[in-house]
């Protein structure tokens, strides 16, 4: 008998927009460093686990709690990985901003950061978008919830955290998704399914209409034979343009 697959572990994800005019919008990505455990090498979007703390910080404010977390771990990822602060009530001025990123990475009580500097969080500022969890044998299992959210005006530009990740960039989904068919990049599966639905946007309000039309429904992708060979699937009413993908060619983390 297999062993029992492991819970999934709390994870949000944030879909950054920078609105460049007449152009598709720019999204922000990291690129993970070859060193880690999970996604070596990939192109990803900022995010990462809920952390304990987020969970705090959630029950202070009400609401959903699990949905609150992961709003809250969004943020505050994005400031560590990327030196961007999205989903406060202002937008911090360049020195708080290193206070806080600098605070964060010495696994400082983000609470405590905010409340040092006068802030608050804004979370109505991520709008939800999907959430996944791939419940694959071998592979480190995350329950990751993504969120969309618009680039905050005179927001710096992007600094990689230079720990986990060696690249922080904006590129549009259309040119990414060109630039991992041609091996440029590395995309893991879930990242790529949501870039397809990314590309078909013109702005960040298409994205926000398309995120209310469809239910935010856990996808768990699975496996079946289509045409003889074994694909890794996903659900065909979730606003997914390409559903399935053989699983040769699918990088899952």
């Amino acid at each position: 008998m297999a062993d029992p697959l492991p819970d999934p572990i709390p994870a949000a994800t944030l879909v950054l927009f920078r609105e460049t005019g007449a152009a598709p919008p720019d999204l922000l990505f990291v690129e993970r460093a070859r060193t880690m455990a999970f996604a070596a090498g990939a192109i990803v979007f900022p995010g990462g686990r809920v952390d304990p703390g987020d969970r705090d910080l959630a029950h202070a404010l009400g609401g959903d709690a699990d949905d609150m977390a992961a709003r809250i771990a969004a943020v505050r990822e994005t400031i560590e990985e990327a030196g961007i602060a999205v989903g406060l009530d202002r937008l911090p001025d360049p020195d708080a901003l290193d206070r806080l990123r600098s605070g964060l990475n010495a696994h400082g009580s983000f609470a405590d950061l905010l409340a040092d500097e006068g802030l608050a969080l804004d979370p109505e500022a991520l709008i939800p978008f999907a959430r996944w969890c791939p419940r694959l044998a071998h592979v480190r299992i995350f329950d990751t919830r993504f969120y969309v959210a618009r680039l905050p005006d005179g927001a710096p530009d992007p600094v990689v955290d230079a720990t986990e990740n060696v690249r922080a960039f904006w590129r549009g989904a259309a040119d990414m998704l060109d630039d991992v068919a041609a091996g440029a990049a590395r995309a893991i599966f879930p990242t790529r399914r949501n870039l397809e639905r990314l590309a078909g946007f013109a702005s960040f309000g298409d994205a926000v209409a398309n995120a209310r039309a469809f239910p935010v429904r856990t996808v768990a992708p699975w496996t079946e034979t289509r045409d003889g060979d074994p694909h890794l699937c996903i659900p065909d009413d979730l606003g997914y343009p390409v559903t399935a993908e053989p699983l040769a060619s699918a990088m899952r983390g």
